[in-house]
């Protein structure tokens, strides 16, 4: 069964809630698309993943928010959609049988940013224009092929130097939406995380999740590193590729923790 919900007032505070066979409660993954945070990308490229997650038995609650392009979209809006739709599952679990200690965060590409800093959203301090009020707590996140970092994407110019477009300034510029939006500055999470990246990634370079690892490891979160060979930068969520067995296989462990 899927459901297409509002989240929020916004066209663009929406989600796909598929729900597997059973009587539940089933566990969660909130999938968050990529495209560089730019409103052009939405999520329907991401649906055969949510198809694939949930005929192996697990809800998918796929995401849409603003992105850049879209009144409200980039920085703050686009964080603070993510966090919002999450919240709403809390809504969601008081109609379907969703189960909301086994809830993980997924992403890809930009929506792998996303998916991490959801997962650490409690450590952005009051005050700060992030600052989420009770966000839902994050079982776990799995990044694939994601930005983490965004110092890094920015001294490396991805995509035009989208990160400059998101966040309205380079670091020197705005550093302090740089500490609170870039999961690798608000490590440690607290939270499991998986990062699967391809080798030959040539959009966003697997040196990004090597960075995060080692960090988010030195600080004492449990963080694993697939590393896939010969696969590139959307393998990850097509069911059926090279990469998928490691994707399917994550979700499932994590959801069975």
């Amino acid at each position: 069964m899927t459901l297409t919900l509002a989240y929020g007032a916004d066209p663009f505070q929406f989600g796909e809630l598929r729900l597997p066979a059973g009587a539940g409660p089933h566990p969660v993954v909130i999938v968050i698309h990529g495209g560089f945070w730019r409103a052009r990308y939405d999520l329907t490229h991401i649906r055969p993943l949510c198809e694939a997650l949930t005929a192996a038995g697990v809800a998918t609650w796929s995401i849409e928010y603003r992105r850049i392009g879209n009144p409200g979209g980039g920085w703050p809006g686009t964080l603070l959609d993510v966090a919002q739709a999450a919240s709403h599952l809390r809504t969601l679990a008081l109609d379907y049988p969703l189960d909301l200690a086994r809830v993980v965060a997924m992403g890809h590409s930009a929506g792998g940013h996303l998916a991490l800093w959801l997962a650490g959203a409690a450590r952005v301090p009051a005050g700060d224009p992030l600052h989420v009020v009770e966000p839902l707590p994050i079982h776990a996140a799995i990044s694939l092929a994601g930005v983490a970092d965004l110092r890094r994407a920015w001294e490396l110019r991805l995509s035009n130097n989208v990160v400059e477009d998101f966040l309205g300034g380079a670091p020197a510029q705005v550093p302090e939406r740089y500490d609170s939006s870039s999961p690798i500055e608000l490590l440690p999470l607290g939270a499991k995380q998986v990062l699967i990246h391809g080798v030959e990634d040539d959009i966003v370079p697997i040196e990004i999740s090597r960075r995060y690892h080692e960090a988010a490891t030195r600080l004492g979160d449990e963080v694993a590193l697939h590393e896939l060979p010969r696969l590139g930068h959307f393998e990850p969520i097509e069911p059926g590729s090279a990469a998928w067995p490691a994707v399917r296989d994550a979700v499932l462990g994590l959801v069975g923790g």
